[in-house]
């Protein structure tokens, strides 16, 4: 009888998502929970690397020699030299880093699939749900979500985003959510590197095998765009991985195309709103998690998605609780977006995927997006205001 119910709002949230793509489509060449962020946002100085007048100074700033950092600089990860502040965001465009291969080869962030869950506020364990794979071709029928690459201390790095609404540059946004474990290290760290977001990555859903074959723009249909600035929580920066930290691992990318200039939202035909209304599990209706799951049995290569009704987490006492789905997805659909049908019939993000059980899937959690998740997409969508 429950399936039965949530039928239609199943149905709702994936016509609204498959419905939200509005481009023509891909071509072969394409064009306290207080937030804290590192910027880089003054007219490019160089437009073939990327480089801005402030990143040029931000850079020299903290003894980075930009070409250098092209050569492989970017690897050395001592602690003392990590930049991890809010204010320290660098992500400096390395033109063909991110080739086909290399991609393939990008493996999901282990350690942010093993939280366990604890403190009062906890619904009983969800069945697990079996994830989905999504209809081919992605941009026809989950346009906003793509696959994020980056390079950590343990190697090439995945997870998931989702192309989300700019309030100020209507129909132009360049803003990505997802998690705030993919993009800083949290506590033992600092900002991760060679942040770059592949809507619709492998469109078409190849095998790996295939794609050793595949075209440039069958493996990123839309091209990259690299992170010209980030926003996370305090929290997260402060002690992120630890369990008082997950229910504000969210963060904000602000990109731009590694080649031209028009906006993502504009390329890819679609673009999500944010809810930041934050209601208790038990009204939210029946939620959809979408990302690219890596681990096994999963290969990251292949979008999926899971479709259920949401429960209560808390990870630590006297934290905010978290949103919880049964789902098998794994490491890799980390930061991938949460999505409900709201009242009005407009499909939005609600979370993004989070933490999962140690020692298995079955189940995926992600934060409520309250005041301190506005703030940081206020943030983002204030400083490239124009």
């Amino acid at each position: 009888m429950r399936s039965a119910r949530l039928l239609p709002a199943v149905l709702g949230l994936v016509t609204a998502l498959a419905l939200t793509a509005t481009a023509c489509g891909p071509t072969g060449t394409p064009a306290s929970d207080k937030p804290s962020a590192g910027a880089s946002s003054a007219p490019a100085a160089d437009s073939g690397s990327g480089l801005t007048a402030d990143l040029a100074d931000k850079l020299k700033k903290h003894g980075v020699d930009l070409d250098q950092w092209r050569g492989g600089a970017w690897k050395d990860w001592d602690r003392g030299t990590w930049l991890r502040e809010a204010e320290d965001f660098v992500n400096p465009v390395i033109e063909g880093l991110w080739d086909p291969a290399r991609m393939r080869s990008a493996k999901n962030p282990d350690q942010t699939i093993t939280a366990q869950a604890g403190g009062g506020g906890t619904d009983p364990t969800p069945p697990p749900v079996r994830a989905q794979r999504e209809k081919t071709p992605y941009h026809r029928n989950a346009a906003p979500v793509g696959k994020i690459f980056f390079d950590s201390p343990q190697g090439h790095m995945v997870c998931s985003g989702t192309v989300v609404k700019d309030p100020r540059r209507p129909g132009k946004s360049n803003l990505v959510w997802t998690a705030g474990h993919c993009v800083h290290a949290g506590g033992k760290g600092g900002w991760y590197r060679n942040i770059t977001f592949v809507p619709a990555f492998n469109d078409l859903g190849k095998s790996p095998a295939a794609l050793n074959d595949a075209q440039p723009h069958e493996v990123q249909p839309y091209g990259q765009y690299w992170a010209d600035w980030a926003v996370t929580s305090g929290e997260w920066i402060k002690s992120g991985g630890s369990g008082r930290s997950w229910p504000y691992d969210y963060a904000v990318l602000h990109v731009k195309p590694q080649r031209g200039s028009t906006s993502l939202e504009e390329t890819v035909g679609a673009a999500l709103p944010v809810d930041f209304s934050a209601p208790a599990p038990a009204r939210t209706g029946t939620v959809g998690a979408w990302g690219y799951p890596a681990a096994p049995p999963y290969n990251g290569m292949i979008m999926h998605k899971c479709l259920g009704p949401a429960s209560r987490l808390t990870t630590a006492p006297a934290t905010p609780v978290m949103y919880r789905i049964g789902c098998t997805m794994t490491g890799g659909s980390s930061g991938g977006g949460w999505f409900r049908v709201l009242p009005n019939g407009t499909t939005a993000l609600v979370s993004n995927t989070s933490i999962g059980p140690a020692g298995g899937n079955g189940w995926l959690a992600g934060p409520q997006l309250g005041q301190g998740a506005k703030a940081a997409h206020d943030m983002v969508s204030k400083k490239f205001a124009r």
